[in-house]
């Protein structure tokens, strides 16, 4: 039987109820269902579970939340066809939240991150501050290995575990980075660009709270990156996680402190700090997605586009095309001699003025007639 129209119960019964030894964890579990009824009569039910699972981080949570109000803040597109085609450009649906979640991240690092930075940069000496980059930099190359072997960048992994073998053992666990004086270049590569090979396309930009600026794609390549480092399964396993939060957070500051003043002049000098921010981070990150090359002339291009079909028959010619005949050279002038000076322009001799003989006079014998010249 269906209710009429006009009626409406927000909650037609509420269940409650708790087990114990049932979920993977062994912690109690609250279930509650609640069950609507709507105007159309067809009952509906809404689920939702809450686990209180003592090893349940509330990052994840958070993230979740996040997620959800990232799916309820997307930016209408413009009707207008020039802003349509700057919006999906700039591809950034979700700018809203995104500049508030910027907000939160630079009250963040002008409280905490950036006075931290500063604070390493007087306290630690520059010698100092690159044998503890190199030592986080040869802890990332068996991730390097492992995302170069995924691309098909068999050389690059090669170089990469040449690098980390040698600055682990000549260069005394990465303190010093002997590989680079060696001609081994390090090799960057991460799982978001392993992804970006693969095809996977990159999705909106974002802004991760403390994280900042990325896009699903990276969001993802950097969990995995995260959970798959050796180093980090290692201490999981030994229990000293402390060791991968100190690498974390040194890590973190370390970086900060090498954009301190390209950061802060973004920050003044910028009409839109946020518009800038996210030009420079897409750009780097296409840049970094193809290995420091020159993705291509179209900077608005999207890094997963390939070439234009219509490219190469713009560039390249037709077979069956009839050359077109050569042009005729053009003379060349002759070579000037080396030998022979140049002749100098012919001295003017100045002329005396011409004298008129007076009118009225006599002539004298031999003299012209009055109005002529003189010889």
């Amino acid at each position: 039987m269906r209710r009429p129209e006009n009626e409406w119960q927000p909650f037609a019964t509420r269940t409650t109820f708790d087990t114990e030894q049932t979920n993977p964890c062994h912690q109690t579990a609250r279930f509650e269902a609640d069950t609507r009824v709507p105007p159309s009569g067809e009952v509906t039910s809404l689920s939702s579970a809450v686990c209180v699972c003592r090893w349940a981080p509330p990052l994840a949570r958070g993230t979740v939340l996040w997620l959800i109000a990232t799916l309820a803040a997307c930016a209408t597109p413009p009707a207008d066809p020039v802003d349509r085609a700057a919006f999906e450009k700039r591809n950034d649906p979700l700018e809203p939240l995104n500049r508030k979640v910027l907000a939160v991240n630079q009250f963040l690092d002008h409280i905490a991150l950036r006075p931290a930075a500063k604070a390493y940069v007087f306290a630690v000496p520059e010698d100092a501050r690159a044998a503890i980059r190199h030592v986080l930099d040869n802890m990332k190359e068996p991730n390097l290995v492992f995302n170069n072997a995924l691309q098909g960048e068999f050389k690059r992994a090669g170089i990469s575990m040449g690098r980390f073998v040698i600055n682990s053992t000549a260069g005394v666990g990465g303190i010093v980075d002997v590989a680079t004086k060696a001609g081994l270049d390090r090799q960057p590569a991460d799982f978001g660009q392993t992804l970006f090979v693969w095809g996977v396309p990159s999705g909106p930009y974002i802004v991760i709270p403390i994280l900042g600026p990325s896009n699903p794609r990276d969001a993802i390549g950097m969990a995995v990156d995260a959970y798959a480092d050796p180093f980090a399964i290692l201490a999981t396993a030994r229990g000293v996680t402390e060791l991968t939060t100190s690498r974390f957070l040194a890590n973190g500051v370390d970086t900060r402190a090498s954009l301190l003043d390209l950061l802060d002049d973004l920050e003044k000098n910028s009409l839109d700090f946020y518009a800038q921010l996210r030009s420079l981070s897409q750009q780097h990150r296409e840049a970094e997605l193809h290995n420091g090359a020159n993705p291509g002339a179209n900077p608005g291009a999207s890094p997963n586009a390939g070439p234009s079909p219509g490219a190469a028959q713009d560039t390249a010619p037709s077979p069956d095309a009839t050359p077109a005949p050569a042009p005729s050279p053009a003379p060349e002038p002759a070579p000037a001699s080396d030998n022979v000076p140049a002749a100098p322009a012919a001295a003017v001799e100045p002329q005396p003025p011409i004298e008129y003989a007076p009118t009225g006079t006599t002539p004298q014998p031999g003299s012209p007639p009055p109005g002529q010249p003189k010889p």
